[in-house]
Formats: C-alpha cells, structure tokens, sequence
C-alpha cells in the first residue's frame, strides 16, 4: 500500500477506508474516481504531517489552519501540478474534510473556505453534421478485414446516433442483441437510463454480428479484437485518429467527440435540454449545456420553448 499510509494514525487511516466505503457505497462512485480521491486525500495527509513534523491523526487534522492549506497547494503547485488537477485535489479533501468534521465534531470551515485555483474550462468541440457522417464513411476504410471494418463503423454509429459513451458501446453484450428499439444502458456511477436506438445503428451492428467471426455468446462482449478477445478503447481511438487526418479535422475528433456531436445536433433539430440531459445520463443539466456548441441565446430559446414556466 502506498507510504503516506505510515504518516497517519491507524484510527485517520480507518476514517479514510470509512469514507471511502461511502462514497462507493452511498454515492455510487465508480472505482477508479474512488481510487483518484485516495489518493488525492492520502497526498494532502502526508504532506500536512510532514509541514507539522508529526503523525497526520484526529486530533491535529481539526487543527488544519487556512495558512497550512495555503501552504500545501502552494507546495503543490511548485511541484507541477496544474491548477485544474489541483481543484480536482482540493475538491475530494474539501468531501473527505466535510464528512470527517460532521462525524468527529470539529470545525471544518479553514479548510472549506479555500479557494480552488482559476483555470480555463475545457468546452468539448463536436463536430458539424457533414464531419460526423464523414468520419464514419472513412472509419469504414481503414480495416483490412471487412467484419473489422464494420465492426468500427457499428462502435462509432452508436457513439454518434446514440449518445453513448465509448466504455458503454463496448460494454454491450450478446443479452443485448439483436439490438432493441430501446437500450438499457448503466452508466456512471450505475446510473441507469432508456436509450431509443436509431435505425442506422441497428443496422451498422447487425451488419457487423453477421460479417464477425466469433458468436455473439450471452454475457460476453459482442465488439471483439482481431484475436477474439473484448475490443478496447484503444483500437476505436486508433482508427479516428487515422481517420479524422485523413479528413483533416482536428485532435479534438475523438469518440467521445462523437458523443458531444450527438447533443449538439439534437439541441439545434430543436430538442430540449431535459430530454438530451437524460439520453446522455447526465447528472447536472449545467454538465448538459457543457457538451452543446451552440450560443446562449439559442439555449434560452430551446429551454423556454421545452419549459413556458421559465419565461414567466
């Protein structure tokens, strides 16, 4: 196990499984964000025992001051972190710090009164419709083998006609086909949501499962790799990158572009916010709004054509 375990007390390490076993347990949060917030929180510990010369326990964490959390995020920043992984720190030592001080009692606000670093959001850039349709057409081009090349072309269909995201296409199995007019896709955090399933990608995938060599078996993966074996992201992220040169689009042409591309497109047809929040399986309808390229005036315009209320 990581060192900074031996800079704090038995009875901090035990708070720190606790928490994390309720955000895995009561917030739904998916194992590799849990992993990122042990560590995030185990940096913040070990720093905060070396500043202060001694063990990181109960006691002295109530004590954290505002000038002992300037000075970590300072020592932070000196060794290279950027300022948007640093609010990604700050933010899961704010979590851990809340619940820590609400079950022992103390108070916390030092440590959540500090501010997190300023950096530039990154908007995800969807592609315009003709590039979206492009990129399929030439995904189709880069596999010597015909069931390969349509085996792309399926994957990247249901990015763009379905919203999904690249972990939840490849997460599809024989139990879901033939592919329904509806999917039952567990996201994020085991977020269930219905998914309406576009002609165009039931038709890539059943071209696909008749062209592939291996059977489409109950509980195993219907995308496999040349061998056999489940496809990975890789392979996907592989064949756009050739693609997307070909073509002369820039890096941001990713499969989880095609995603981006999916919502942008349906907001400008004219689909509102809610219904484009659940088909993505978006928490936060602010995250929504995020992965559309379109002007404020035109959300505006589609929220209150969706939602009379907010006019008023």
């Amino acid at each position: 196990m990581n060192g900074a375990w031996l800079t704090i007390s038995p009875a901090m390490s035990a708070a720190l499984d606790d928490w994390l076993d309720h955000q895995r347990a009561l917030k739904g949060a998916a194992e590799n964000t849990v992993a990122a917030y042990q560590t995030d929180v185990l940096g913040f510990l070990s720093f905060m025992a070396q500043h202060h010369g001694d063990s990181m326990g109960l006691g002295p964490i109530a004590e954290i001051a505002i000038t002992d959390m300037r000075s970590w995020m300072a020592h932070e920043r000196g060794r290279g972190v950027a300022a948007r992984s640093l609010a990604r720190s700050l933010s899961a030592v704010k979590s851990f710090y809340r619940w820590l001080a609400e079950r022992e009692g103390f108070e916390p606000t030092a440590v959540l009164s500090t501010r997190s670093p300023k950096f530039q959001k990154k908007l995800p850039r969807p592609l315009a419709v003709d590039a979206a349709s492009a990129m399929i057409d030439t995904v189709e081009l880069q596999a010597r083998e015909p069931w390969i090349a349509a085996r792309d072309v399926a994957v990247v269909t249901l990015l763009y006609g379905c919203g999904l995201r690249i972990s939840e296409a490849l997460g599809l199995t024989g139990d879901d086909v033939p592919l329904p007019a509806t999917l039952r896709i567990l996201g994020k955090g085991g977020k269930e949501r219905l998914v309406p399933v576009i002609p165009a990608a039931r038709a890539a995938v059943t071209a696909y499962l008749r062209d592939c060599p291996y059977d489409a078996e109950p509980g195993q993966p219907i995308f496999r790799g040349l061998r056999g074996g489940p496809l990975y992201p890789r392979a996907i992220q592989s064949v756009m990158a050739q693609s997307r040169m070909q073509l002369g689009l820039p890096a941001t042409a990713t499969p989880h572009a095609m995603r981006h591309s999916f919502a942008t497109h349906l907001l400008n047809a004219g689909g509102d916010l809610r219904s484009i929040q659940e088909l993505l399986g978006h928490a936060s309808l602010s995250t929504t709004q995020a992965y559309t390229a379109v002007d404020t005036a035109r959300l505006m315009e589609v929220y209150d054509a969706a939602h009379p209320r907010a006019a008023g």
